[in-house]
């Protein structure tokens, strides 16, 4: 597997599963109904925030993850990614390879932790990977999620020095 940045000619190929992903409602905050156009803008980041896509021997994208700062002024020196895998290529290992290339790309550029601002508490295969890699949970928004399965659910905040 490769991670490289994003070009717009992977756009294509991140679509059809992130628009599953986004739709589902179960991981991210996203308005449902996001179009083609608004996906895209959203998650290809102009620098200096940065998007890469996982891809294969062959060149199939893989998973996604987009870097970028947390906050402004004064909170700029925390870093946030956000992290997609393509349903049909989870269980190998993609999202632990897109988290720590996003946390190498966080330390380079200076950040000094990392923070997630909104993990729905029911992702627990996101939260047991963020937790291996030395995250940990220093808050939860009780019912900050309205799960379509599991009703409202927590979001949790999750933290790890860099």
């Amino acid at each position: 597997m490769l991670i490289r940045e994003a070009a717009t000619e992977d756009w294509p190929a991140i679509w059809p599963f992130f628009h599953t992903i986004v739709a589902a409602g179960e991981t991210f905050t996203f308005p449902l109904d996001l179009d083609e156009d608004q996906g895209r803008d959203w998650w290809m980041l102009p620098p200096p925030n940065r998007t890469v896509v996982a891809v294969d021997d062959a060149g199939a994208v893989l998973g996604t993850a987009k870097m970028n700062r947390n906050h402004r002024g004064n909170g700029s020196h925390i870093a946030s990614a956000s992290y997609m895998v393509d349903p049909d290529h989870t269980g190998r290992g993609v999202g632990r390879a897109l988290c720590e290339y996003t946390l190498d790309w966080a330390r380079t550029e200076g950040y000094r932790a990392m923070q997630f601002n909104a993990v729905v508490e029911t992702n627990t295969t996101a939260v047991r990977l963020y937790r291996s890699l030395g995250f940990t949970i220093v808050g939860t928004l009780p019912e900050g999620f309205r799960h379509p399965a599991a009703g409202y659910v927590g979001l949790h905040i999750m933290h790890r020095p860099l």
